[in-house]
């Protein structure tokens, strides 16, 4: 778990330096929940059920935040690689035009690109710079770009009409993807809804309709395992209609 989320931390730029404790004490926290709700309040199903997703919550959030970070490298992309052409076209090398974009792309892109620039700069070769950061990235577009640079130097063409030429298709790609994001975003927003109405209807029962008999699900055993079952049923349909409303292009 500690290698897990320090990979995840690393990509997004953070280095904790008390990780492990960190770790350790979120475990003390979800115990300490779980024996609170089963020995003081009585209910060990709900417990269990909470400790779990608190358990799965930090990973979940880390792996949400990579990828809006992963999304928005992407969106730069076909914006750095019409610059890198345009420095490439003023004479200057590829290394001096990766320095550039350091410089001057905004974030999180340009953090990358210092990245390579650094490493490169240490000795290492631009072909690996470049791998190292393809997988560090995992990134289709960026994998593309990175593949035509190490493609260009090695048979001698014009770098920067092969980079303009894979910005043209970037650009064209995201293009689709919000085309698809705008058309899909009222199903969307169905699907919150969705998942809300349950949550509603079971206070309106609990408040309102039929008090004694709602008690039940949180007082007797049966009752919390058929409520258990109805949140995990719950979360995997919005989550089963998120993937299907965003689909890979």
């Amino acid at each position: 778990m500690e290698a897990d989320h320090r990979e995840k931390l690393k990509r997004l730029r953070i280095y904790p330096s008390h990780l492990r404790a960190s770790i350790v004490a979120w475990w003390a926290f979800v115990i300490g929940q779980l024996l609170t709700m089963g020995l003081v309040l009585d209910v060990p199903v709900l417990g269990f059920l909470v400790s779990l997703l608190l358990l799965l919550g930090p990973w979940f959030l880390l792996q949400r935040w990579t990828q809006q970070r992963r999304a928005m490298i992407e969106d730069q992309l076909a914006d750095s690689m019409v610059s890198l052409s345009g420095a490439i076209k003023a004479g200057l090398s590829l290394a001096q035009a990766l320095e550039i974009l350091a410089k001057q792309s905004p974030a999180p892109i340009s953090q990358e690109f210092g990245q390579m620039v650094a490493e490169y700069q240490m000795g290492k070769t631009l072909e690996k710079c470049l791998d190292e950061a393809r997988t560090r990235l995992r990134s289709e577009n960026f994998a593309l770009f990175a593949a035509a640079m190490q493609a260009s130097r090695e048979s001698g063409g014009k770098l920067n009409e092969t980079v303009e030429r894979i910005a043209i298709s970037v650009r064209e790609m995201q293009r689709l993807e919000r085309k698809v994001l705008a058309e899909t975003s009222q199903a969307r927003t169905s699907a919150v809804y969705m998942a809300l109405v349950p949550i509603v209807i079971l206070a309106l029962y609990y408040f309102v309709v039929d008090p004694v008999n709602t008690e039940k699900l949180f007082t007797t055993v049966l009752g919390q395992i058929f409520l258990c079952v109805s949140i995990v049923l719950n979360v995997t349909a919005y989550l089963w209609a998120r993937h299907i409303l965003n689909p890979d292009i």
